[in-house]
């Protein structure tokens, strides 16, 4: 028993833990987004389907020790292909046309591929042979403790594994306990066909397996996929509402997979852990107030609604196909059914939704859908009940179109890629003024009449730290480069004999800056835009000579941590002239980041300050909506800069933080600067 046990809490341990550790290698090198994890996921979701199809053919098709044979020989073969290293050609270069989610599939299939495949064959295929030399028990609490395992592994990264390696001893730690698991999982089918069905015995099952047992249905098959999908999109729904408007780390990937895991584990576990009238209730009371909010910005209502919401909707999906479990005979089949509907459910939110939707409404979608399926499972319930999953239906239902009305309302256009929803809408009281949205955030605006169409607005106010930055600087002519183009607004400080520089990875937001607004065409300077990642297109550029560098990347009001890194920072400070400035956008709802710049500058020896721009709302008629609160970091060895009456009436010193740990590629700790407050 200790045997299988022990190779199954191994496989599951290190099919999850690779998870965190191979995403947030590659996560630098595709913008950090919090798309990167979604399409990690849909590998992740895609092979573990392969995996399961490939534990149920073996079982039916080939012979026990036929079987044994292959999968050692695999497990061989992936000796051969560690350690788990991605190669830096994977790294999408300036004129990459593949896209970036192909990249991120292809460079997770070449770099842990078959090593991920055979480690989701385990639990089906360890669970088979365990009913097979004990032909008495009954596997389906190891399926609970492989999810267990999991559980370990993701709560475990975090915690003990993110803060002490580094990300190549991550790898190289990782690879080690895989050869291990390679060498008990062979020991195990060797074990299992010599004690088992014995060792010269070839018949493909014994008299256990060949015991009369009726097939589930296409029905059935359907259900399972189905409760199975609901799951898995919820999950990705879930999670990319997170990231989206926090960060895209670890961290924030591991919370709502851990609550998924332990889902499974409880109902898989025993049957009284899912008490359906109890969950069944939960989830008519969540489904309709997960769509009501589902517009909401707020992390403190946000984080715990969605994350409890998952909670319950995993635990009835899960709850109903463990009711609908079969004999053991048929346990690979109802296991590859479950991997379909993950792969269904990751591909529906990873692939499809940002492909053929216009705006973010996956989550919409799903909740809609779960509310459909539950209603379904609770045919043939007393007629109350039916009449209370109807009630249920129609409030989802309604309140999602009601959200999605509000969020399409007065787009002029509204356009999505891997990187998010850009949107611009027209507001016309008191002056015409347009704006940009990425997700539910402002990224920028105009106002419309042509005698202020160069007028700085938004985050971008002559009072802002951007607009004291720029006036502070002596008269000659400006290298200027800005990670981040939103709408183009900084081009408002650009000057005859002027260059500005824009790095911006998303070409959509290219394309809606240029058609929407005219920022860049009324700019009189030289205009450049650089498609691709702004770190990595500085990376591969010779020094710029930058009089100004601006850091402004987000998506929705998610940080890619990956630009405010002790590397990132050498790589600004090797493109600005010895006097040049760098500026950090730092205005977010969540994430206080002064602590981390202001470590990173005291790193290269350089000071900081922190402009709060609040715009005077006092006086109604003055008021100007266009302009926004926002906070700015300025970074820079200039002291004469500094000491400029712009910036010194408007800034105050940041110190770097006793004790606070310089972030660098491998290390950042998303807590520490958590805002405990809300700040919207």
């Amino acid at each position: 028993m200790a045997l299988y046990a022990g190779t199954i809490f191994l496989s599951a341990f290190l099919l999850f833990l690779v998870q965190p550790v191979i995403a947030k290698q590659i996560l630098p090198w595709f913008g950090g987004a919090a798309s990167v994890w979604a399409t990690c996921l849909v590998f992740f979701q895609t092979v573990l389907l392969f995996g399961y199809a490939y534990a149920d053919w073996t079982t039916r098709v080939l012979k026990p020790r036929t079987q044994a044979i292959v999968h050692i020989v695999l497990l061989a073969v992936s000796l051969l292909l560690l350690p788990i290293v991605p190669d830096v050609h994977w790294k999408p270069g300036a004129d990459d046309a593949s896209g970036p989610a192909v990249g991120i599939l292809s460079l997770l299939a070449a770099t842990i591929g078959l090593q991920y495949l055979l480690l989701s064959t385990t639990s089906p295929l360890v669970q088979v042979w365990f009913w097979r030399r004990f032909h008495h028990a009954v596997p389906y609490r190891l399926f609970a403790l492989s999810n267990f395992a999991s559980l370990l592994a993701l709560l475990s990264y975090p915690v003990a594994i993110e803060p002490v390696l580094t990300l190549l001893q991550q790898s190289i730690s990782w690879s080690v306990a895989y050869a291990i698991f390679a060498v008990l999982c062979a020991i195990t089918a060797l074990v299992t066909v010599r004690r088992g069905v014995g060792a010269g015995d070839d018949a493909p099952s014994t008299a256990a397996e060949a015991a009369p047992s009726v097939p589930p249905s296409l029905g059935e098959r359907a259900m399972w996929i189905a409760l199975s999908a609901t799951g898995s999109c919820v999950l990705l729904a879930v999670t990319n509402h997170l990231t989206q408007n926090i960060a895209s780390i670890p961290f924030l990937w591991v919370v709502p997979l851990s609550i998924y895991l332990v889902t499974f584990i409880l109902c898989f576990d025993h049957p009284r852990w899912y008490v359906r009238p109890l969950f069944l209730a939960a989830a008519a009371v969540m489904l309709p107030t997960m769509a009501w909010f589902s517009d909401s910005l707020d992390l403190w209502v946000a984080a715990p609604l969605y994350t409890g919401g998952l909670f319950v909707l995993c635990m009835v999906c899960h709850g109903e196909l463990y009711r609908m479990r079969p004999g053991p005979r048929h346990l690979t089949t109802f296991y590859l059914m479950i991997a379909v509907g993950g792969a269904l459910g990751s591909l529906l939110v990873g692939v499809a939704a940002p492909t053929l939707l216009h705006g973010y409404y996956e989550l919409g979608i799903t909740l809609v859908a779960a509310a459909l399926l539950f209603a379904w499972r609770t045919r043939g319930a007393p007629v109350w009940m039916n009449g209370a999953a109807l009630v249920v239906c129609v409030a989802t239902v309604g309140f999602t179109l009601q959200n999605v009305s509000e969020y399409r309302a007065d787009a002029r256009v509204m356009v999505r890629n891997f990187y998010g929803v850009v949107r611009t809408r027209d507001f016309t009281n008191p002056v015409p003024f347009r704006a940009m949205y990425h997700g539910g955030i402002n990224h920028g605006g105009q106002l419309l009449d042509a005698a202020h169409r160069r007028y700085p607005t938004t985050y971008f106010s002559r009072t802002s730290g951007y607009g004291r930055v720029f006036a502070s600087l002596p008269p000659e002519p400006r290298r200027v480069g800005v990670i981040g183009l939103g709408a183009g607004a900084l081009a408002v400080y650009a000057r005859k004999g002027d260059v500005f520089r824009f790095y911006e990875i998303d070409p959509q937001v290219a394309a809606v800056a240029t058609s929407e607004f005219t920022f860049l065409a009324d700019a009189p300077a030289q205009i450049d835009i650089v498609l691709g990642d702004g770190r990595l297109s500085l990376e591969r550029e010779p020094p710029q000579n930058y009089d100004v560098l601006a850091i402004d990347a987000f998506s929705g009001d998610s940080i890619p941590m990956h630009l405010v890194t002790r590397e990132a920072m050498a790589v600004y400070a090797r493109h600005i002239k010895p006097d040049g400035v760098i500026v950090f956008q730092a205005t977010n709802r969540f994430v206080d980041i002064a602590p981390v710049v202001a470590r990173l500058a005291a790193d290269v020896g350089f000071r900081a300050v922190l402009v709060s721009d609040q715009p005077d709302s006092t006086d109604e008629s003055q008021h100007e909506y266009w302009n926004s609160s926002t906070d700015q970091i300025i970074v820079t060895r200039n002291k004469a800069l500094l000491d400029a009456e712009p910036v010194r009436s408007g800034s105050q010193p940041l110190h770097a933080q006793p004790g606070f740990r310089v972030w660098t590629d491998d290390f950042y700790n998303l807590l520490q600067v958590l805002k405990r407050h809300r700040n919207l």
